[in-house]
């Protein structure tokens, strides 16, 4: 029973196991009780009322707690805040798409979650991914800023839309540091001399007619990036005589693309295709990177014999 429900004195109590007496017999007993037994219920009628007293004090408590919750939402909207925040620099942070350079895998307007999480960690770029990059150097040069209001400002700033003024491109890995890339027109993409079978590129699209290139060699901390819409793409191949001859840069990459997460209809992760998975790819980068390597062991052999020669001759002349 709720409390302030029941009077509290107007009816006596019925205990268990006894009747209720009448109140001329009430009157009776009372005027023959001891002075200790008086005592005794007076001291049962005040602990009666401190339990309500204390009922009516953890009510007032009770509304307290549910006070001191909208004092502390201001607290725990800025931990959100800060939270989000957090995740938008270290881990996770969403893209949109502005162009149509990588379709099919990628329509205009798709927002596509980026893990910015593993760079973090040293992990650079792998062939076959989808990776956003800062500007490595004029690609965008030219192409307007969307205009934002405050809103839209705020929610970009914390990760929960995508920038509008960052200028930021989004293309696939082809080839990474120490691989040789190359295409003629007419045939396929070759990396270190095998040649990509590309089901991603967009259909009626070629792998390079448009833009030949190569052979040549990835720098180090390089990358060489190319759209699946071949034919609609201003990638690597049209910034071959920028500062970077058309590579980009590793540490202009912000991160791999993982999932596509808007609209709900197009939800879709973003595997690496098994073409770059095919033997010999990655033994022939690794055959190239090793080469400096044998020919500085082959160049310090001689002197390491030498040296070795002028020791056990001297140790024989003494």
């Amino acid at each position: 029973m709720a409390v302030g429900a029941r009077s509290g004195h107007d009816d006596p109590e019925e205990r268990p196991g006894k009747l209720a007496e009448s109140p001329a017999a009430v009157t009776d007993d009372s005027a023959t009780q001891t002075p200790g037994t008086a005592g005794t219920m007076d001291a049962e009628h005040t602990q009666d009322d401190s339990s309500e007293d204390g009922s009516s004090e953890s009510s007032g408590t009770g509304q307290k707690k549910q006070r001191s919750f909208w004092k502390e939402l201001p607290l725990l909207i800025g931990i959100a805040l800060l939270l989000a925040l957090l995740i938008k620099t270290f881990l996770v942070q969403a893209f949109s798409i502005p162009s149509d350079s990588m379709q099919n895998t990628l329509q205009r307007g798709d927002r596509v979650l980026v893990d910015k999480l593993t760079p973090w960690f040293g992990s650079e770029p792998a062939r076959g991914e989808v990776v956003v990059f800062h500007d490595p150097g004029g690609w965008l040069e030219g192409e307007p800023t969307p205009n934002t209001n405050a809103v839209q400002d705020f929610l970009s700033f914390i990760g929960l839309m995508p920038s509008a003024e960052e200028k930021d491109l989004i293309k696939r890995t082809i080839a990474v540091a120490g691989d040789t890339v190359e295409c003629k027109k007419g045939g396929p993409v070759k990396v270190n001399g095998k040649a990509l079978d590309e089901p991603y590129i967009f259909p009626g699209s070629t792998p390079c007619d448009d833009q030949p290139f190569g052979p040549f060699k990835v720098p180090k901390d390089r990358i060489w990036v190319m759209g699946d819409n071949r034919q609609n793409s201003r990638d690597s191949r049209y910034h071959m005589e920028d500062v970077n001859g058309g590579f980009v840069p590793v540490d202009k990459v912000v991160g791999r693309a993982v999932v596509v997460a808007w609209p709900l209809n197009r939800w879709a992760t973003l595997p690496i295709p098994d073409t770059f998975d095919q033997p010999g790819i990655n033994a022939a980068a690794a055959a190239a990177s090793a080469a400096p390597m044998a020919m500085g062991v082959a160049g310090a052999l001689p002197i390491v014999l030498w040296r070795r020669r002028r020791l056990t001759s001297g140790r024989t002349a003494g």
